[in-house]
């Protein structure tokens, strides 16, 4: 079956076509020359965090313990809000369900989340849990409304022409909304993230958790040039993830937009 229509993200051939194409191998990266610039350039915050540790006698393996550990916790919860707030989006973006549960969805993404840090840390206490939580419920929201705006701005004749051929269930995820929605998963995953940074580092230092970077601004916020070179070295890692990672997305998703 092929569908004939330009849908955004889609080329007029078969759909499985479109997703080979979609691979981050075939256009994510302009060469091989780019890539291996872009890792290069990756290496440069743990090359800083090094130098640091030993510079400000610091416990190197310490240091990059509570970056690793909370990295990890902002991925993890990172790939938590991507998945739900992706599957609200598809599920929420039109017709009747639309009308009922947007106006929900805005009020909850308007409450400052910061309010139910305490009810949290009294229900789970000082652990992973609570900081997790926490900040799925601030990364959600910026992608769940950014898919939902980008699935918005589709065409009803792609709509009416995609039921024409019969696509359903999974034929529809995975040829007609995954690679339409796309875009504005990744746009509001740059948006999502960059909020998320920041809760991060706040979370940890509120719930007092004793491993992550908030644990090593808290213990060094009376030496203000130690803080100060932390923030600088927090700032190259988000820069290096978002040159490796979100800028890249975001350019080639841009150009599968517009073909």
């Amino acid at each position: 079956m092929e569908l004939n229509v330009d849908i955004p993200g889609m080329k007029p051939t078969h759909p499985s076509h479109h997703v080979r194409h979609m691979g981050i191998g075939t256009g994510v990266y302009k060469s091989l020359g780019h890539l291996v610039l872009t890792l290069v350039i990756v290496v440069l915050p743990f090359l800083f965090f090094l130098l640091f540790s030993k510079a400000a006698k610091l416990a190197t393996g310490e240091l990059f313990a509570d970056v690793f550990i909370s990295v990890g916790r902002l991925f993890f919860a990172y790939a938590i809000a991507a998945g739900l707030g992706w599957l609200l989006a598809v599920s929420f973006y039109h017709g009747r369900r639309a009308s009922v549960a947007l106006p929900v969805f805005d009020v909850l993404q308007s409450f400052p989340t910061f309010a139910l840090l305490p009810l949290v840390t009294l229900l789970w206490g000082k652990s992973e849990l609570t900081i997790v939580f926490f900040l799925v419920i601030t990364i959600i929201w910026p992608i769940f409304f950014t898919v939902v705006s980008q699935l918005k701005l589709l065409k009803s004749e792609w709509q009416e022409v995609v039921t024409v051929y019969g696509l359903s269930g999974k034929d529809y995820l995975k040829y007609y909304l995954w690679p339409a929605s796309l875009p504005g998963l990744i746009t509001g995953s740059i948006i999502g993230l960059g909020e998320g940074w920041e809760a991060l580092v706040a979370t940890e230092i509120i719930v007092n958790h004793p491993v992550g970077l908030g644990s090593f601004f808290q213990n060094n916020s009376l030496h203000p040039v130690l803080t100060a070179v932390g923030i600088f070295g927090l700032l190259l890692l988000i820069f290096c993830v978002n040159k490796l990672i979100w800028l890249p997305l975001l350019e080639w998703s841009h150009k599968r937009s517009e073909e």
